[in-house]
């Protein structure tokens, strides 16, 4: 019996088998978004007057079902920046997180921070299609890819002017790091059994190669966990269910990042 992250890769690749055929490559390379100069994760991750959040714009998830379908994207991707987040992870997985290319390019269109596109990326086409729709940075899996496969992604992802984050959950992925990663990402979430666990960026920390920009993601509902996870080098946030939840995720995001704020200048003034 198949695990969700199996099930969610063999979906994937029937998928792309069918965009392919529907929107070649070379129709990809003629969109409005394909010479774009994409901005840096890595530049805004690390940005002063940012936060380090990466907010998330997910309307479903297999673990929790429907989330906030009905949000517009237009304005939560204007309302994000605006409360200061330093880039936006866009879904555009339909079949299992109700997202689309579509709500990419709507992201695109109303911010200028960058835009990862957060999708299961099995295929060099998915490289070229997520530069077609506007993403500054591409998510690989480390677990459902080989080690040759990132190295050709990454390649392929730098070539088209954008970044890479690498996402690993176990110590025995770190082995699947190349030197040309920009972003290194640890996953909370268990993608074969949904199971969240902030504890695994805590554990994780000490084997992560130094100087390279890493970020937490999933399960980071408490801004003094942000605190805790910057004093074990971890650089960004990936923040998506927590916001969604609320009715205007947007204000939720402002709100989080005010308390971070707070909570590093009580520490800075104790």
């Amino acid at each position: 019996m198949m695990n969700k992250l199996q099930e969610i890769v063999v979906e994937k690749h029937k998928q792309v088998a069918i965009d392919k055929q529907l929107r070649p490559a070379e129709m990809l390379e003629s969109t409005l978004y394909f010479n774009r100069k994409c901005a840096s994760i890595k530049e805004y991750i690390n940005r002063s007057d940012k936060s380090g959040i990466i907010s998330e714009i997910k309307k479903k998830s297999p673990a929790l079902g429907a989330i906030n379908t009905g949000i517009r994207v237009e304005s939560l991707a204007a309302a994000y920046t605006a409360a200061g987040a330093s880039a936006l992870s866009v879904l555009t997985d339909s079949a299992f997180f109700g997202g689309c290319n579509s709500d990419l390019t709507a992201a695109r269109e109303n911010t200028a921070i960058p835009i990862l596109r957060k999708d299961f990326v099995i295929d060099p086409y998915q490289v070229i299609e997520a530069k077609s729709i506007g993403a500054d940075v591409i998510l690989l899996i480390a677990a459902i890819l080989t080690k040759n496969e990132i190295e050709q992604f990454t390649t392929l992802a730098h070539q088209l002017g954008m970044e890479v984050i690498l996402e690993v959950h176990a110590v025995q992925e770190l082995e699947k790091i190349n030197s040309h990663i920009d972003v290194i990402g640890v996953n909370n979430r268990n993608l074969e059994t949904m199971l969240i666990d902030v504890a695994t960026s805590k554990a994780m920390a000490k084997y992560l190669p130094v100087g390279v920009v890493k970020i937490s993601e999933s399960g980071i509902e408490d801004p003094a966990i942000v605190l805790e996870l910057r004093t074990l080098g971890y650089n960004g946030f990936l923040i998506g269910s927590h916001f969604m939840k609320h009715s205007n995720p947007g204000d939720a995001c402002a709100a989080f990042i005010r308390q971070i704020n707070n909570l590093k200048a009580d520490s800075n003034g104790a």
